[in-house]
C-alpha cells in the first residue's frame, strides 16, 4: 500500500528542508544552497532528488559525512580553466560556487572549464545547467557517483550511474534543460518496485549472476541505458570527473549509504561556453528560437499531445504545483516538521 500524499506550498517546503539541515549542523549558507537544489528537483516532478533525500542529509551531516568547516577555494590553472577545491563540503553549494566559477572564466575567455575536486553529493545536476543557461551560457555538467552499474558485457558492478546535463538559454521563455543519468532506470524506480512489490522489465537490471531479472528484490546492479552507448557515457563521465582529476574511479568511488561518517571525494566536470565567442549570441537565441518553434510545430506522433523541448515538461509541472503545492509523502512531511534528525 502506497504512502498518502501530503500537498505543501514550495516556500514551506525549503524552509522546512532549510531548517531540518541546520538543525543537523549544516552552516547555514551551506543549508540555504542545498535547499534550493531539493526544492528545485521536488518543484519540477524530480522527486528523486528533492525532500525524499532530507533524511539522508541531515544523517550525514550530523555524523560527521560532510565537512562543516571547509577550506573551499578556486585555483585557477590556466586563462580558461581552474579546480575548485571543495574540501568534502556539501555537493550543493560546492558545485554552485564552481559554476560561478566557470561561468566568469566563460565571460572573459569565452569558455570556462572547472574541475570540481572532493565534494558531497551534488544533487540534480540540471540547476548548474539552468544556472549557467540564465548567464546567457550553454554548459555541460557531468558527476560521478558510486558503482551500482555493470559494464556493458559485465556482472559486477563497476561504474556509477553518472548524470550527464546540459543546458542552454532561450530569448523568451525558459532555458533547455537536459539531464539524464546513463542506467535505463534510476535506482529509486527499484526502491519504488520493491515497495509495492511489482515486478520490473527486464532490461532495467540484473542479479548477482549477471543475469536479468524481473524481481526487484533480486537486483544487484543497474544496467546502462542503451547498452553499450551508456557504457562508453558513463566511462566518459568517470574519466572527466574521476581520473582527469586525480580522484577515485570506478568501482573505488565511495558508497552513498554505506558509511554516513566518511567523506566521499566526489569529482564533477563543468564547462561553460559563452555563445558570443562563437557565432555570436543574438545568431545564437534566434536559431534557438526557431529550433524550438520548429520542434512545437512538429506534428505529434499518435499518443503524444506535442513535441517539447528537453526541460518543457518539468517547467509544465512546476506550474501546477504552484496551484496544488509540491506532493511529498505523509511520513516524509512529518519527518520534516519534527524534531529527529535521522
Amino acid at each position: 500500500m502506497s504512502e498518502p500524499l501530503v500537498y505543501v506550498e514550495r516556500d514551506r517546503l525549503r524552509q522546512l528542508m532549510k531548517d531540518k539541515l541546520v538543525k543537523a549542523g549544516l552552516p547555514e549558507n551551506h543549508a540555504d544552497k542545498t535547499a534550493d537544489l531539493l526544492i528545485f528537483a521536488d518543484e519540477r516532478g524530480i522527486h528523486s532528488h528533492g525532500a525524499v533525500r532530507m533524511q539522508y542529509y541531515s544523517e550525514r551531516v550530523s555524523k560527521g559525512g560532510f565537512n562543516l568547516t571547509p577550506n573551499l577555494r578556486f585555483e585557477k590553472t590556466g586563462p580558461a580553466s581552474g579546480i575548485y577545491h571543495g574540501d568534502n563540503a556539501a555537493g550543493h553549494y560546492v558545485s554552485y560556487q564552481a559554476t560561478k566559477e566557470a561561468i566568469e572564466l566563460a565571460k572573459t575567455s569565452g569558455i570556462g572549464v572547472v574541475g570540481i575536486k572532493e565534494m558531497g553529493h551534488s544533487g540534480a545536476i540540471g540547476y548548474y545547467a539552468r544556472q549557467a543557461a540564465l548567464e546567457g551560457m550553454v554548459s555541460i555538467t557531468v558527476c560521478q557517483s558510486d558503482p551500482m552499474v555493470v559494464p556493458f558485457g559485465g556482472s559486477e558492478p563497476y561504474f556509477g550511474t553518472n548524470p550527464i546535463a546540459f543546458g542552454a538559454p532561450r530569448k523568451d521563455g525558459d532555458p533547455i534543460v537536459f539531464d539524464m543519468a546513463t542506467t535505463v532506470q534510476a535506482w529509486g524506480k527499484i526502491l519504488d518496485a520493491r515497495s509495492k512489490h511489482k515486478s520490473i522489465p527486464d532490461t532495467w537490471a540484473v542479479d548477482k549472476s549477471g543475469s536479468p531479472t524481473t524481481d526487484p528484490f533480486k537486483v544487484n546492479a543497474l544496467l546502462p541505458v542503451a547498452g553499450p552507448k551508456g557504457y562508453g557515457l558513463m566511462m566518459m563521465v568517470d574519466i572527466l570527473a574521476g581520473s582527469l582529476l586525480g580522484l577515485p574511479f570506478g568501482k573505488h568511488v565511495t558508497s552513498m549509504y554505506k558509511d554516513l561518517t566518511e567523506y566521499r571525494r566526489l569529482g564533477q566536470f563543468q564547462i561553460v561556453i559563452n555563445p558570443e565567442y562563437f557565432g555570436g549570441k543574438e545568431q545564437f537565441l534566434e536559431n534557438i528560437s526557431q529550433m524550438v518553434e520548429e520542434l512545437h510545430d512538429n506534428p505529434p506522433a499518435e499518443g503524444f499531445d506535442k513535441v517539447y523541448y528537453p526541460g518543457e515538461i518539468q517547467n509544465d509541472v512546476m506550474k501546477q504545483y504552484k496551484e496544488t503545492g509540491i506532493p511529498v509523502t505523509k511520513d516524509i512531511f512529518d519527518y520534516l516538521e519534527s524534531d529527529k534528525i535521522y
